[in-house]
């Protein structure tokens, strides 16, 4: 296997460095040179050992793949759902499986700083929601067919934290939007989340600098909001708020 196959391999299969170095125990930072084309020419034991992860976890992978063969997109359950090997990250909803890819710096930075912001009013106040960010399963409709992975969610009914994950609608769900998302947060999920009874959607638009608000609870029609705004929490009456332009501030050097 050449090192160029070996670069597609390790994106499909979302694999870091850290990951490939501790499976093939290849030093980390010749790991590191090899994918960045910094060594034109591996060692051949090198290479051998890095080819015998990737032939594994992608025979791994085809295997998985090819069980979900039998079954048509809408007919996968949870039993299906818990199958797959750990390193895929999918979304099962209504039957259909929807592979995840990985999020980027601002994404993991704003969905972070939201999580705080909640975390730290709650504490403030004593009260007893918990917030969560991805990744933790939201077994959303109670049923065997959908499972999310919601960026950030606030959980204000302790009696829907199990083991598991969460069994049943957050009251406030945070999604930012990813080229890879955008379309399933902008419509299938706004429509999953309005059915199972969440009170709040948000949806984060990294590369617009947008935040719309929609608040399911009062029916009120959504808001928007730019990155230079204090955003209220509906669940916490308006006394919780967000402020992006803060959050902005923080992560501008990656725009």
């Amino acid at each position: 296997m050449t090192v160029s196959e070996m670069r597609k391999r390790k994106k499909d299969l979302g694999y870091t460095n850290e990951k490939i170095s501790e499976l093939s125990g290849v030093p980390l930072g010749t790991v590191q040179k090899i994918f960045a084309g910094v060594t034109d020419s591996p060692r051949y034991d090198t290479l051998q050992a890095l080819e015998k992860v990737f032939v594994k976890e992608w025979s791994m992978l085809v295997e998985s793949v090819t069980a979900y063969q039998v079954k048509r997109q809408g007919e996968y359950t949870l039993d299906d759902y818990y199958a797959l090997p750990d390193e895929r990250r999918v979304e099962l909803i209504d039957g259909v499986i929807y592979d995840l890819s990985a999020p980027t710096s601002i994404h993991q930075l704003i969905g972070s700083e939201i999580q705080e912001c909640f975390r730290s009013y709650i504490r403030e106040k004593g009260g007893t929601c918990i917030p969560f960010a991805a990744p933790i399963d939201v077994q959303l409709d109670c049923d065997d067919k959908t499972i999310l992975q919601p960026d950030v969610l606030v959980v204000c009914d302790r009696s829907k934290i199990i083991r598991r994950c969460i069994y049943g609608a957050p009251d406030l769900i945070v999604e930012i939007l990813s080229p890879s998302t955008r379309k399933k947060d902008l419509t299938v999920k706004l429509r999953k989340y309005i059915g199972a009874g969440v009170s709040e959607y948000w949806i984060v638009d990294p590369d617009k600098k947008k935040v719309v608000v929609y608040d399911f609870a009062h029916e009120e029609l959504p808001a928007v909001y730019g990155f230079d705004s204090k955003i209220p929490a509906g669940i916490f009456k308006g006394e919780c708020e967000v402020d992006f332009a803060e959050i902005y501030e923080y992560i501008s050097f990656l725009y």
